[in-house]
């Protein structure tokens, strides 16, 4: 573990918390992989937030939400996955969003929780997920009982909603892909920028615009479209997770929270594993989108309040299987 704080990257309108400390991590086959812990200035640490990451994200894109906990007096401990971020690549073209095996995510995961999380920061721990990372969490959750208090599953990516093929037809073809040893391969063409019009991330032009800046500038923390094998693992992970099965093995009291207008993973596919899950209660968050803490204020603060709700663990109060109607 090698830390420097020199290591967080800052832009126009986004700068860093202060009270932070950045370096590397060892993960499994040895990549290479960047932290950082953002330390809170109130006096006695109320707890840590465990934040992960959705896929094409990286530390930089969440300062704002980061400086939100800090200032409730919690820390916050992230890091960039494998392949993406700073983080160690995992092909020779950089930008190429591909991962071998799902459970290797899940080794970042684990050895960050042991090498820095538990060893560095403040008791008790809650995790904050989003997208991909949500859906990581999930996987784990039934082996996290005693290392996590709280979870919050933002836009968890449990389906694939609104594609133009079925998703059996996607299975099917990106496992063939894999069997030819074309894993590597592309499922689409690297559009970058993409306009602001018709994005299916965020309703927020302000944060939307920053976003692509700092991956304009700054194009070694950006990603182009998954792999056929990255798609085939999170496809093979959803289908795992959302089995009852999984749910019942599941101890950690736990918030979904979806987005009502999210063109990527559909708030149906959320309130029915709610509905299914002992552990869990799933809150709809009406018109935002899928990126529910670049969203619109009107979004944002309506997910955020739901979280502190609910972290850290010290927070009586019930969260029922109910939407939010924050459109006005």
């Amino acid at each position: 573990m090698k830390q420097d704080a020199a290591l967080l990257i800052e832009t126009i309108g986004n700068p860093a918390p202060g009270n932070h400390v950045a370096g590397w991590f060892e993960s499994a086959g040895g990549k290479r992989l960047r932290y950082a812990i953002f330390k809170s200035e109130a006096t006695t640490a109320r707890g840590t937030v465990v934040l992960l990451q959705g896929r094409n994200e990286c530390i930089e894109k969440y300062y704002e939400t980061i400086e939100h906990f800090t200032r409730r007096g919690l820390w916050v401990a992230t890091f960039d996955w494998r392949g993406q971020g700073l983080s160690e690549r995992l092909t020779k073209n950089p930008r190429r969003g591909h991962l071998r095996r799902f459970k290797h995510l899940q080794a970042d995961l684990s050895i960050f929780l042991e090498t820095i999380v538990l060893p560095e920061t403040r008791l008790p721990f809650c995790m904050v997920a989003h997208s991909m990372g949500a859906l990581v969490a999930l996987s784990m959750s039934p082996r996290l009982a005693n290392r996590i208090d709280r979870m919050v599953l933002l836009a968890p990516f449990i389906e694939l909603s609104n594609q133009k093929l079925p998703t059996s037809l996607i299975r099917a073809l990106t496992r063939m892909f894999r069997m030819l040893g074309l894993g590597w391969l592309a499922t689409g063409k690297d559009k970058f920028p993409r306009a602001f019009e018709n994005n299916v991330l965020t309703s927020d032009r302000a944060r939307f615009d920053r976003n692509i800046a700092l991956y304009t500038q700054h194009p070694e923390l950006r990603l182009g479209p998954p792999s056929a094998s990255w798609v085939s693992e999170m496809l093979k992970a959803m289908s795992r997770v959302t089995r009852v099965e999984h749910l019942h093995q599941i101890n950690v009291p736990t918030l979904l929270v979806g987005a009502g207008n999210d063109q990527i993973v559909a708030a149906r596919a959320i309130e029915e594993l709610g509905n299914r899950f002992r552990a869990g209660r799933a809150v709809i968050i009406d018109g935002a989108r899928h990126e529910l803490l670049q969203e619109a204020d009107r979004y944002r603060i309506a997910t955020l309040a739901a979280i502190d709700a609910f972290i850290p663990p010290d927070q009586d109060g019930e969260v029922e299987n109910t939407p939010l109607n924050q459109t006005g």
